[in-house]
This record gives C-alpha cells, structure tokens and sequence, in this order.
C-alpha cells in the first residue's frame, strides 16, 4: 500500500516522534508506515485521517 503520510507529516511541520506521540502510537510504527514496511490497522489509519482533516482514501491507496 502506498501512502503520504510522510508529506503529510512535513507538511505540518511535525516529527516522527510528535505525530507518534499525537496517535498514541511508537516512532517506530510511523516509520515502518511512511517506507511502506507496514500496513496500518483499521482503527490507526482512522486515527491519522481524522488527525489530519481527511480521509483515509486520500492518505493510503493500494499498489497498482
């Protein structure tokens, strides 16, 4: 799955760490996210979708 989270991320001037911290999650799991290592489950991507105004549609989108 892609996604741009990592944009997203820069583009409210936020660490890893910050926004790991914002979700209730490790810097870690945002790392593995943002290089595509790892699929967030159903209930984290709602949590970062809401955090950043959008859909989830608009943060993720599967491989082609």
């Amino acid at each position: 799955m892609e996604n741009r989270l990592a944009e997203l991320r820069s583009a409210h001037g936020l660490s890893q760490a910050a926004l790991a911290e914002a979700l209730g999650t490790s810097r870690q799991t945002i790392i593995s996210i943002e290089r595509g290592r790892f699929d967030p489950s159903l209930p984290l991507a709602f949590k970062i979708a809401y955090y950043f105004d959008t859909t989830i549609e608009q943060i993720f989108t599967p491989d082609t």
